[in-house]
């Protein structure tokens, strides 16, 4: 406690009495429930020992006096069944009769005592952990928080507890039947080295779509519709990494200022599917609608990855509301601090799941496997990973959580991606994570942001990232495809605003311009804001261009984010995580400009180019060794003067590099057997504001080159045919990449 006359107001409030109103009428009795089983967790339809349908319902509560289910009717009246049985601190029981569609929740009985971690309120319905599917949408009205929010002491109102119903306020539950084998689904299975992710939000996808039918617009139908699909596969994308899709709930802040949670980083049910994005309805039918979509993207070749939030939840800190966890057991699931009241915070969000715990590991893990076995998703992007790997306190790489992911011989097999940070102490962990996973690499972010705005001392480090970034991830087994390479994520500027905007301009979120980062690492190219000036504007496009080309040319796994490609803006917003509108929406009418029309056709050319081309996309790391007479080596590092770069070379100032990719020594062989040999390449990226001189490599390198790819120009198609002598001094545009085959 912070100081002595908060002890002594906390004292009083031990024995204050508390504000209530008279609690909710206990509806009808006489609910038949049998004993049933304490597995599976969650509601369970199924037939009964004498044949008679009903559901399971299973609840780990390992502190609670006593466990009440409740059962709503269409019409909102509730029943309550208390559940009697308890097997190694579940409670359970089975009730014949209730069939997919209902709505339930729960009400758990404890002592209140937030000064020992006990939060148990019975007033307050709680949303089932397990629960399938959620009806309803959350408000925040003071009935919903388990202690009275409004008290005139704020710095006391979490120990008093509130009475009143907060049933008629939440959402509930949805019994759902599990029927569905996907027997008739063909998953893509795409090797690491071959992805291309494409991050999106499912409603902000389609949501102004002009292809896609205004009532599936910004939903999982949405994005499984045709018109949505084509763009995908005419892009060229292997995965799509879906934001948050599992049922969250809107911060109150939020909903004071009008605002709603966008992004979805505030989950309360790891199961459900977010009932938002539903448009075939929200009893159950927003399971199957999700199967569909995932069947439909496969069907397409496309790999679905979910984005998901294990390390907090929207329960908050000691001030927040009673929506599952925090009512079901608060000191069994969350980590508190040593003051019991207060939560550890290594997210930033009010609270910390507490992962070393069994019963939350195998809520995680048996969420994970539901969406993979039962909802058919293909891997995950875990958000502040390093929170998920500590063990008591320190972040460790053999903690539980990752022990328990690298034996499970579902989940060892899918995706897994981590954001390797939180907000802790020592929370930074890029490049920490164990084989099995790969990591987004913010080095490569911010590495190739400097160089292109000019502002790296010298090229060590974009040398690095270009190249699979061996510094970080060449140890235990790893491979070059540990690294997610990305120049933008939802977190930050989009593509076009940073190379428009210096500045954040967050104002339309309401909280005085103070929220976001104020790192960007941006270049608004001579003028903040969108600008009438043609010069501006089209060093923007090339920007653009070197950026997007960079990315699509660097060993790695490369991640571009939905509306990137075609020049999305967010009008210098980098933290629009509550714009539900127009701002984070993908503006669909940027394809009918013929400058925006360009940049997508670069952006699916380079895509098809790095499928057609196994140096692009490298199963193992460069050696940058010799493995034959002729001197040639499969990487190789050069100066504007044509010659290899030396020690001295790395740590000069530099505005150009080029970089040699042999396709002659790759390692490894194909499925049959034989030696992968590919063409050669030489790219030299050139960041300054003025044409430079560049001497071509001779023998053993090449004898004469072909420009694939070059950013100088608005238009593509027009560069085959243009070729150049080895030995050759050509000029290179400012501010460009050019993309050259070895030709002889």
């Amino acid at each position: 406690m912070s100081s002595a006359a908060e002890r002594e107001a906390v004292a009083e409030q031990r024995t204050a009495p508390v504000v209530v109103t008279e609690a909710a009428p206990r509806g009808t009795p006489g609910v038949p429930v049998r004993p049933g089983a304490p597995t599976p967790l969650g509601a369970r339809f199924r037939a009964g020992p004498d044949g008679v349908p009903g559901t399971n319902f299973a609840l780990w509560a390992g502190g609670a006096e006593a466990v009440e289910l409740c059962l709503f009717d269409e019409g909102g009246r509730e029943t309550r069944a208390p559940l009697t049985e308890l097997t190694h601190e579940i409670w359970h029981g089975f009730v014949p009769g209730v069939l997919p569609g209902q709505r339930y929740g729960y009400r758990v009985h404890g002592r209140w005592d937030p000064w020992t971690g006990g939060r148990w309120n019975p007033a307050k319905l709680l949303l089932d952990p397990y629960a399938r599917a959620v009806d309803g949408d959350f408000a925040l009205p003071p009935e919903v928080y388990g202690h009275v929010r409004d008290w005139p002491q704020q710095h006391v109102a979490d120990t008093v507890r509130d009475e009143r119903d907060s049933a008629p306020f939440v959402p509930k539950g949805v019994v759902v039947h599990d029927d569905d084998d996907w027997a008739d689904d063909h998953r893509p299975k795409t090797p690491w080295a071959d992805s291309v992710i494409y991050e999106l939000h499912v409603k902000g996808f389609t949501r102004a779509h002009p292809g896609v039918p205004e009532e599936l617009r910004g939903t999982y139908a949405g994005l499984a519709h045709p018109a949505a699909v084509e763009h995908l596969t005419r892009l060229g994308v292997t995965a799509v990494e879906l934001l948050p899709v599992h049922q969250f709930a809107h911060e109150d802040h939020l909903l004071r200022r009008g605002l709603r949670n966008y992004w979805g980083y505030n989950s309360v049910g790891y199961f459900a599917p977010h009932a938002g994005y539903a448009a075939s309805g929200t009893a159950g039918q927003q399971v199957g609608e999700f199967k569909r979509m995932v069947r439909a993207l496969h069907a397409a070749g496309i790999e679905v990855i979910l984005d998901v939030v294990y390390n907090h939840t929207a329960e908050a800190g000691e001030l927040g509301p009673t929506l599952s966890l925090k009512g079901i057991d608060n000191r069994g699931y969350y980590r508190l601090q040593s003051d019991a009241r207060r939560y550890t915070d290594y997210t930033g969000c009010g609270n910390t799941l507490h992962v070393v715990r069994p019963h939350v590991l195998r809520l995680i893990t048996d969420s994970l496997r539901y969406w993979v076995t039962e909802m058919g998703v293909d891997g995950f992007r875990f958000d502040l990973a390093a929170a998920l790997a500590r063990s008591m306190h320190d972040v460790d790489m053999l903690s539980p959580f990752l022990a328990v992911i690298a034996q499970d011989p579902v989940l060892r097999r899918v995706k897994l991606i981590a954001e390797p940070w939180d907000v802790g102490s020592g929370g930074y962990q890029v490049g920490a994570f164990p084989p099995l996973w790969t990591e987004w690499n913010d080095r490569y972010r911010g590495a190739v942001r400097d160089f292109w705005r000019g502002a790296l001392p010298d090229v060590r480090d974009l040398g690095y990232r270009l190249s699979g970034s061996s510094d970080l991830y060449a140890w235990g087994g790893r491979r070059p495809y540990a690294s997610v390479n990305f120049v933008t994520a939802h977190d930050g500027l989009t593509l076009r605003d940073l190379v428009t905007y210096e500045r954040k301009h967050n104002e339309a979120n309401g909280e005085g311009n103070r929220d976001g980062s104020d790192d960007n690492r941006s270049w608004n190219c001579g003028t903040e804001g969108e600008s009438d000036d043609g010069r501006v504007r089209a060093l923007r496009r090339r920007q653009l261009r070197n950026l997007l080309t960079t990315l699509l040319l660097s060993t790695g796994v490369p991640m571009l984010v939905a509306g990137d490609e075609l020049g999305r803006t967010q009008g210098g917003n980098n933290n629009a995580y509550c714009q539900d509108n127009e701002t984070s929406w993908v503006d669909w009418g940027l394809l009918d400009d013929p400058g925006w029309r360009a940049l997508f056709d670069l952006t699916s050319r380079l895509i098809a180019l790095r499928h057609r081309h196994p140096v692009l996309r490298r199963r193992a790391f460069f050696s940058g060794r010799a493995h034959s007479a002729d001197g040639l080596r499969d990487l190789a590092w050069f100066t504007a003067r044509g010659a290899e770069m030396t020690e001295r070379d790395w740590y000069a100032p530099a505005a150009t590099l080029g970089m040699y990719l042999s396709g002659r020594d790759i390692p490894g062989r194909d499925e049959r057997g034989a030696p992968i040999v590919d063409d050669s390449f030489l790219a030299v990226l050139h960041a300054g504001d003025a044409p430079a001189a560049f001497v071509l490599p001779g023998p053993p390198w090449a004898r004469r080159y072909e420009v694939v790819v070059d950013t100088s120009r608005e238009e593509q198609a027009a560069a085959p045919g243009v070729t150049y002598r080895a030995g050759a001094s050509i000029t290179v545009p400012a501010r460009a990449v050019l993309l050259l085959l070895r030709v002889g």
